[in-house]
């Protein structure tokens, strides 16, 4: 990986506009530049786009936990393996808004909603999408992940007050098939499509430290960066430890500086979507991430879990947050236990 910079325009105002034509070599200068030049690129990006010194916070519910049929070599909610998690049913409208009104006043703009299925029966979206009026009522942005969806389905969910709709690639096309084999990388591309001509915002990332290379990391970047439309939000996991799972006896935890560059090169080719730090926060020190966010990043989870793993306490996050002069809507004296997972 040692491509000259100029094989990309070294005229950095040029990737305030959004392009859709990233190749592999133009990906790998970006990513080999000396750090504080690629920082520096990545920022300045930033700026013209976002206000650098804010971060959303979301939140994230499980309203239906394990149990799926899918064999994602990472998952606690797969029924392929023996992990602690037990399967429950779908939740009750009426804790899904107790949780998200607790979310909100503990800060958290968004309120995710996430079930363990390949994809949704037409009668439990018809719960699904009661859910989401019932939160969209609260004033807060709806998310919800429930697997492959219809174009029908999209439209439902749409007409229901969603906001947003999360389907991860969750890694580059070549490594897809070395982590599930139930679904196809084209699946995930499909329910995308039918979410965007739904009219639904898209939220699609994926997840690091599984044991890919730097250039699969690169190659989930390249396939998210040229879609006709760039995702609206980039959620960046790093795979947390699960018990029983497949990926148990691949995965390496990124280095710190190898994630920064990462984040830095989403910015650059993604300049106008949202890139969250979602899984794997409790693995990175303060310094790590207040890094990440000077790269690019704006936008956390609040809250001590997500669905079944942990995440840092949503008072650590203000106590950051304050110390780095940064704003959001959280609060630290808000009930900690804005999450319900499962």
């Amino acid at each position: 990986m040692s491509t000259p910079l100029n094989a990309i325009d070294d005229d950095i105002n040029t990737f305030d506009q959004p392009r859709h034509d990233w190749t592999r070599p133009q990906a790998e200068a970006l990513y080999d530049l000396p750090f504080a030049d690629l920082i520096f690129r990545a920022q300045g990006i930033h700026r013209r786009n976002f206000d650098p010194n804010h971060v959303e916070t979301a939140s994230l519910l499980s309203i239906k936990t394990g149990g799926c049929p899918e064999d994602c070599g990472y998952c606690s909610q797969s029924a392929h393996y023996k992990t602690d998690v037990k399967a429950t049913r779908l939740m009750d409208r009426s804790a899904v808004v107790e949780t998200a009104r607790r979310a909100k006043d503990a800060g958290a703009s968004r309120f995710c909603m996430a079930a363990a299925w390949r994809n949704p029966k037409d009668k439990e979206l018809d719960r699904v999408c009661e859910m989401v009026s019932a939160v969209k009522d609260l004033g807060m942005e709806t998310c919800a992940t429930l697997g492959m969806l219809t174009e029908d389905q999209a439209r439902r969910l749409q007409q229901a007050g969603l906001d947003f709709y999360n389907h991860n690639v969750d890694t580059s096309p070549e490594f897809y098939g070395k982590i599930i084999t139930t679904r196809t990388m084209q699946d995930r591309i499909d329910t995308l499509g039918h979410v965007r001509n739904a009219g639904l915002k898209v939220c699609c990332g994926g997840i690091v430290g599984m044991g890919e290379k730097v250039g699969d990391r690169l190659g989930m970047l390249m396939l998210l960066a040229n879609m006709a439309v760039h995702p609206e939000s980039v959620p960046i996991n790093m795979w947390n430890e699960v018990k029983a799972v497949p990926v148990n006896d691949t995965a390496e935890r990124p280095d710190p500086i190898a994630l920064v560059r990462m984040i830095a090169v989403a910015r650059i080719m993604m300049p106008k979507s949202v890139v969250r730090l979602s899984a794997g926060r409790q693995y990175m020190t303060d310094e790590l991430q207040a890094l990440c966010f000077v790269a690019g990043a704006n936008s956390i989870f609040i809250g001590d879990v997500l669905l079944t793993t942990k995440n840092p306490q949503t008072d650590r996050d203000a106590n950051l947050l304050g110390r780095l002069g940064m704003t959001s809507k959280l609060d630290a004296t808000a009930p900690a236990e804005v999450q319900i997972a499962g």
